[in-house]
């Protein structure tokens, strides 16, 4: 069973595709595209500029550049974090840092605003936006912050146990690429974002820090959430002297004409994601039930309410297979200096729960990577605890040094699929049987 929890992650994956996403949502027939709610001429604007970055860039640009060819050209900057694997003509890469933003994350937001910055109204912009790119893309507001400082900043961000949605208020306040800000940059220009979702639904300004639309968090939230964190005292002396005198710059809100030309569209979301596995487990015979009550909730809390609810649907289906999925994040501070990621710490805190029981607990992140791992993420079973106990291992053990990874290697039961050019959010699959 947990061979078939596995396939079904991999079916998933299979099932939601960029290329045919983005042809969906542009809707060419011929110089004309219907996308965003806009219906848009190409032929009117002297340059199509795109701009991608995040971990599904290359997938993103390539499908743009694919739909637009032969008779419109893209020109564009491409940022993602490795080489490209493919030759992209027209455009210039970066490899940017993740999670932690490098020296090619600060060139490659020196070179986008510059570019934003050449940009008139008779340039069209499309910016192919993914996870991942917070990170990727950076340049501080305040040109004497470093890129050390900017890498202390990420590094206690990462690590503090906050939701995306509040680490990326964090940013937005700090940065010249978030929160609006690249939107502004080109003010004149018909923008369109095309996004692929890592964030909670209704939550998409979150989504790599939401660097083209309005933002509707304040710089008071940002102090607010570094202060609930203990932020405040693992911030370089440069970050740390912001938030004690109140002087973060407050970042572009709805009134900004700059949004007036701008407009935004999921290509694919957490919706996309349970749908596709919903359907690959009916085919595969399962009752089945998706549940994303549990996103950002604390890891122990997620688990105890989504194994409740797999009891409650075998319960309601006697003598039937069935299966809850769950998409989002769950919360995990790290806690030592073990190898792991969210993903893995669920199900490592699952194993005591289902001990005995015919029960699968799977959880891994559709980008192929899970923290600082190098799998996605973990399997288990009733089996897995008296087969860790045999090893001499204790879950308790390795889940309090954040080493859950090396916990599944030894067991065998990591999920390894490498990076897999796209990003959505994490999925846990949990059958019963």
């Amino acid at each position: 069973m947990k061979q078939t929890a596995q396939r079904l992650f991999l079916e998933t994956l299979s099932a939601i595709q960029i290329p045919t996403a983005l042809a969906r949502k542009l809707n060419r027939e011929g110089s004309v595209i219907h996308a965003a709610g806009a219906m848009i001429d190409l032929r009117e604007f002297r340059e199509i500029v795109a701009l991608a970055f995040g971990k599904a860039s290359f997938a993103m640009a390539k499908a743009l550049s694919d739909n637009l060819a032969p008779e419109f050209q893209v020109k564009g900057i491409l940022v993602g974090p490795a080489s490209p694997p493919g030759a992209l003509p027209g455009w210039k890469s970066f490899v940017g840092g993740h999670p932690i933003p490098s020296a090619e994350s600060f060139a490659a937001g020196r070179a986008i605003l510059d570019r934003l910055g050449r940009s008139d109204d008779r340039t069209l912009i499309f910016f192919l936006i993914s996870g991942g790119g917070s990170a990727m893309v950076e340049q501080p507001l305040d040109e004497n912050i470093t890129l050390g400082d900017f890498q202390k900043l990420h590094h206690a961000l990462v690590t503090c146990g906050a939701p995306i949605e509040e680490i990326n208020v964090i940013r937005k306040h700090l940065s010249a690429t978030k929160g609006g800000r690249m939107a502004t940059a080109a003010p004149r220009s018909l923008k369109i974002t095309f996004a692929i979702s890592d964030v909670p639904e209704g939550q998409e300004s979150a989504l790599a820090s939401g660097p083209t639309v309005p933002d509707p968090t304040t710089s008071q939230d940002a102090e607010r959430i570094a202060r609930h964190y203990g932020l405040l005292a693992k911030l370089p002396a440069s970050l740390h002297a912001s938030f004690e005198r109140h002087a973060l710059s407050e970042t572009p809100k709805g009134d900004d004409p700059a949004f007036g030309r701008s407009h935004f569209e999921l290509l694919l979301g957490t919706h996309d994601l349970t749908h596709a596995c919903h359907h690959a487990c009916e085919a595969e015979g399962f009752i089945c039930l998706a549940d994303n009550s549990t996103d950002s909730w604390p890891l122990e809390k997620a688990a105890n309410h989504l194994l409740a609810q797999l009891d409650a649907l075998k319960n309601e289906n006697p003598g039937r297979r069935v299966a809850l999925l769950a998409g989002g994040e769950v919360s995990s501070p790290v806690t030592g200096e073990g190898i792991g990621g969210r993903n893995l710490a669920f199900v490592l805190a699952c194993v005591p729960k289902i001990a005995g029981k015919k029960i699968v607990v799977l959880s891994a992140g559709t980008d192929g990577i899970d923290g600082n791992s190098p799998a996605a993420g973990a399997v288990a079973d009733g089996e897995t605890l008296p087969r860790a106990r045999e090893a001499g291992m204790e879950p308790a053990e390795f889940l309090g040094r954040s080493d859950a990874y090396n916990f599944f290697k030894r067991l065998g039961d990591t999920i390894v699929t490498g990076p897999t050019g796209n990003n959505l959010r994490d999925l846990r699959i949990l059958l019963a049987y």
